[in-house]
């Protein structure tokens, strides 16, 4: 497979598949969001997880519907790209947590903004090696499995499913150890925080991938009829 599938119709401005251009847009604004998502802890039932997830398995569904429709070296491109605004986003945030404060700033958002986003060295690195690590694997899964059952239907919903269950199981080892190893138990928390990643993956991302390579396929369709 190539790495831009030469069908699709490029955006003018990009010289670049429009739906490429479109998943890549979503991609980027989710790996900022996820960090500042993360603040916040959601209980699903018996399942207790960080937010951020909802924002990384939309990461996982959207390299995996890159990787499909243009090519695992392109969604490789992708999540290489991916750390452009994690980073900037992270330095950003440190940046204006140095600054001073307004005084007339409302009262409880001044305790609650360095909370929300502000993190420790350990956190922002264990936040990177897991990003990289986790995505890169989904995006390899993902595309090794295509052989084993065709491209399409149900297979690409379970394969996407298996590459983001086992991605996020390594992302949890990651980000935890990294994090924590010295600090806290951490055995627990891991097979916790699993447990619940495995679980959103199984539920969620056959149907987020299917909207995404849909989506996609359609912009792309829409674009090369203009």
């Amino acid at each position: 497979m190539t790495d831009i599938d030469q069908t699709a119709a490029p955006s003018p401005a990009t010289n670049m598949p429009t739906g490429l251009f479109a998943l890549s847009l979503l991609y980027g604004g989710m790996t900022v969001l996820a960090g500042v998502l993360g603040s916040k802890q959601v209980a699903l039932g018996p399942l207790a997880v960080e937010a951020g997830i909802f924002a990384f398995l939309l990461l996982v569904s959207l390299s995996s519907a890159v990787a499909e429709l243009y090519g695992r070296a392109t969604a490789n491109r992708l999540v290489r790209f991916g750390f452009i605004p994690l980073v900037t986003a992270i330095i950003l945030s440190w940046v204006v947590i140095q600054l001073p404060t307004d005084e007339g700033m409302y009262e409880p958002a001044k305790e609650a903004f360095p909370i929300i986003l502000g993190q420790s060295w350990r956190l922002m690195i264990a936040g990177l090696i897991a990003y990289g690590v986790s995505q890169f694997l989904n995006v390899f899964i993902f595309s090794r499995l295509k052989g084993a059952g065709g491209g399409s239907g149900l297979w690409l919903a379970g394969r996407a499913a298996i590459a983001s269950a086992l991605s996020q199981i390594v992302d949890t080892l990651i980000f935890i150890t990294v994090s924590f190893y010295g600090v806290r138990p951490i055995g627990d928390l891991i097979l916790g925080q699993a447990l619940s990643k495995v679980v959103l993956s199984v539920v969620l991302v056959p149907l987020l991938i299917t909207l995404l390579v849909a989506a996609g396929r359609r912009l792309d369709a829409s674009a090369a009829r203009d």
